[in-house]
This record gives C-alpha cells, structure tokens and sequence, in this order.
C-alpha cells in the first residue's frame, strides 16, 4: 500500500511570527501524528516536530509555510496544524 501524502500552506498571522511559543505549539501539535510532518519556507525544509528546526526558518508575519506530511494519518495531521495557524497557535498577547 502506498504511504499517504498530503500538504497544504499557511500564513503566519501572527505579530511576532514563528518565535518560540507558537513554534512550540506547531511542534507540540504535529508530535500528536504518526507521520513525518515537515515545513517549508524559502529554501529550508524542517521537521515540523523540531523546535530548533522551526525557530530556524525565522518566519515573521505573513510568511507562506508549506506543510507536508506522509504515513498513515498525513491528512489529519494536515489539517489539525492549518486549524492552528489559523487560529494564531493558541496564542494572545
């Protein structure tokens, strides 16, 4: 059976980008899934499950992040990380 892909992309909305605390949200969220998660954003690709690796892409406001996932639960895993973007990872100033 052929693993299972899928992706998608969001915008980073909130004021102070992807810092430590939504970072951690995002990784928090993705280590939930079974499959590989990663995240793209100008050249680099990271594990969406890294801290260290998200932090990296330094993304600020209104940065496209494209999301990839492969394995079992690639679509829900998917779709729960753009409902948190979405959502501005849990976080209100």
């Amino acid at each position: 059976m052929p693993e299972k892909k899928s992706s998608g992309t969001f915008i980073v909305k909130n004021d102070k980008g992807l810092h430590t605390r939504p970072s951690t949200e995002l990784v928090k969220c993705a280590a939930n899934f079974s499959s590989r998660v990663s995240l793209s954003y100008r050249n680099y690709t990271v594990n969406a499950k890294s801290l260290l690796g998200i932090l990296m892409l330094a993304a600020e406001r209104g940065s496209k992040i494209i999301v990839e996932a492969s394995g079992k639960d690639a679509k829900e895993a998917i779709e729960s990380i753009l409902t948190l973007a979405k959502n501005k990872f849990n976080i209100t100033y």
